[in-house]
Formats: C-alpha cells, structure tokens, sequence
C-alpha cells in the first residue's frame, strides 16, 4: 500500500486540532514561525524552546520540523546578525531547510495539553478550567434525509463530533414525517424525475454540535447525505458550551502533606527541586496548577476553593502574600512546562501512525536554572 505523503502543512492541521490557533492570546505568537507548509515530513521533533542546542539536534538527527511550546518568534525581528544567539538559530534553521511551528497559550488552554498533562503527572482529578476565558457557541444541526439513510448519516454526524454530551456520543433525535420536491430543469435528481412532483419518506435528524466542529460536521452530513441538493437547518443555542481557559483546579485521589505532596510533583515531574511556601505537615486536598508563570493568578486559585496552588516565577512578595493567606504555593520552575514534549509526540504519533514519520522529544536542556 502507498502511504500517503505528509507535508508540514497536514502536520499544522494536527496540531491545530489539539490547540486551535483560535485559543490562544491575541499577543501570542503561534503557528508558522520559520519554514514552509509545503514541505515534506519524516522526522519531527518536539521541544519546549528553540534555542542553538536544540537546533543543533535536530540538524544532527536530520529532523526537518520542530514542534516547539514557546514561540522562536516573539517579538518582531530587527536585525538578523548571526554573530548573536538568536541569529544563529534562524540562519541555521533557513541553512538546513529545518520548519519550526509553536503553540504557546493555544496548547495551555487547550483540552489535553500543557496543564491537563501537569494534572494528569500528579494524579489530580475532577478538574475544572481556573481562569475561563471563553465559553464554545453550540449548535443544532437539523438534517433532511430519507429513511433509507438515516442509520449511516447517524454513524458519519457521530464520527464528526456531532452529537457530544457530556460523557456521550452520537445523541441525536428523530422525527419520522414527508418530504416533496420537484426536481427542476438541468438537475440529477437522486430520487425522482424531472417537472414531477415527488413524496418521500424522510427523517427529520436533529443534533448538537460545537462551533469548532461544525464546518468539519456539515462537510461529512454533505459526503454522505444522497441527495443532490441537503437540506439542512442550523440554529445557535443558548446552551452553555465548553469551558476554555488558563489552569486547572482538582482534587487529589489521596489527601497528602504539603511535604508529600511536594516530593510527588519533584518526582513526576523529573525536576531537581522545588520551592514551597506554607506549613509542610498541612493537608493537601483541592490543587490549582497553571503551567508557566502564573503568580497574578493567586486570587483566582484562593477563590477556586484550591489549599494549594502550582505554578512556576514565583516572585518573593507574591509568595508572602499567598502564604500569609493560607494558601500554599509548589514552584517547580517554567521549565516544567516540558512535560508537553512527550505528551505532543504520542498524540503526533497517533495521529500518523500509519504514515512512516519518525517522532522524537529533543533531548536538549533548555532550563537556564542549575540547582546546586
């Protein structure tokens, strides 16, 4: 069998369906940074920056696009002097035609990335989002379909996403009623001939959809549906969608000590310490986490109902501050944001599996702390 050929453009539309680019922050970075969509892929790696030694790796194990969280490219580019870091790095990707693409707040607030993998690595559980920054438009598709093919256009609305709620899939409502049409002049009808009346038994499918997959929906409904021409009705509901933001706020499974809990994270976490604030004999049971810098989220953590909260920056007064009202602060640095390194490669794995390309997390250290 021929596989298909992947570009880095297939590769974008992946990622795109874990982080949408819609998510993320309008001051962010995120997508295309150096490189071209039209590029072949067989060799993918993921890291968290894109500095010279990263670089450096990916060119000596003939990687051809970089998957990083922060962006290469923050701010706009001035001058592109190659005696300096940052120039280096962007002649050295242009030199060996290596692609980078970033998401950054897009993959932090998205479902399955940065701090569902923090939650997940410290065994928190009943998450909610910390800091909601918008909530997903839903919709009611309504499709016309004879009856002869309702239980595949069923099947294909489900396969799209349509039909989500809560823990279940493929829900949908039917009613049994007639359909007329008069196929007119220059048309193929399915069903039916020219200037002439037709009756058909029909079934009237209804479902909910969310605003990021109704395109992806209505195309399928359009592949699959018989007729010529779909009727279909779309209406916006009120209903309330999915929550998208910054951070999550859990439970534990066991109640532990601040102590404990502490050494849970250095450990799952792969980091060589962490600074902790509060009472380390304390119980820990509600736990905010937010990847990255997240010291001017201290209120919306205390306000979550969290005893403790898990973020990296941690600035001396701020920290004071959230001590001095109990709630306890776990910094295990920026750098544990590197958990998305293998979490994006298994994801990129499944998604090509069956395409040949090779997947690697760099193995480079970008963290510029050394605990001594």
């Amino acid at each position: 069998m021929t596989k298909t050929k992947i570009t880095n453009k297939n590769v974008f539309a992946a990622m795109e369906r874990l982080a949408p680019k819609s998510l993320a922050y309008d001051w962010d970075n995120v997508g295309l940074q150096v490189g071209s969509f039209s590029t072949p892929v067989k060799k993918i790696m993921v890291t968290l920056d894109v500095l010279e030694e990263v670089v450096d790796e990916a060119i000596a194990k003939n990687v051809s696009l970089i998957i990083a969280h922060h962006p290469l490219l923050f701010k706009p580019v001035k001058q592109l002097n190659t005696d300096k870091p940052h120039g280096r790095v962007l002649h050295k990707l242009l030199q060996h035609n290596i692609t980078v693409y970033a998401a950054h707040t897009n993959l932090d607030i998205a479902e399955g990335g940065v701090n569902d993998v923090l939650c997940e690595k410290l065994k928190i559980k009943n998450t909610k989002v910390l800091i909601k920054e918008r909530t997903e438009t839903l919709y009611k598709l309504v499709v016309y379909v004879p009856q002869t093919h309702q239980e595949e256009l069923r099947e294909v609305l489900g396969k799209a996403g349509a039909g989500h709620i809560g823990n279940y899939s493929h829900c949908t409502f039917q009613t049994m009623g007639e359909g007329t049409f008069k196929p007119l002049k220059g048309t193929n009808p399915y069903i039916g001939s020219q200037d002439k009346m037709e009756f058909v038994p029909e079934v009237k499918i209804e479902t909910i959809v969310q605003e990021s997959l109704l395109n992806k929906v209505l195309a399928a409904t359009i592949a699959t549906h018989p007729y010529e021409e779909v009727a279909y009705d779309i209406f916006r509901l009120e209903n309330e969608g999915k929550k998208y933001g910054l951070g999550r706020v859990g439970t534990l499974e066991a109640e532990l000590s601040l102590q404990e809990f502490s050494s849970l994270v250095k450990k799952q976490l792969d980091i060589p310490g962490v600074r902790v604030t509060g009472d380390l004999d304390r119980p820990v049971k509600k736990v905010a986490v937010l990847g990255g810098s997240g010291e001017k989220y201290i209120r919306a953590a205390r306000n979550a109902g969290a005893d403790t909260f898990i973020t990296g920056d941690m600035t001396f007064h701020t920290a004071q501050d959230a001590w001095q009202t109990g709630l306890a602060i776990i910094d295990p640095g920026h750098y544990a944001e590197k958990v998305m390194k293998e979490a994006v490669v298994q994801y990129l794995e499944n998604e090509f599996r069956e395409n040949g390309i090779e997947l690697l997390a760099s193995t480079a250290n970008t963290d510029p702390f050394t605990f001594i």
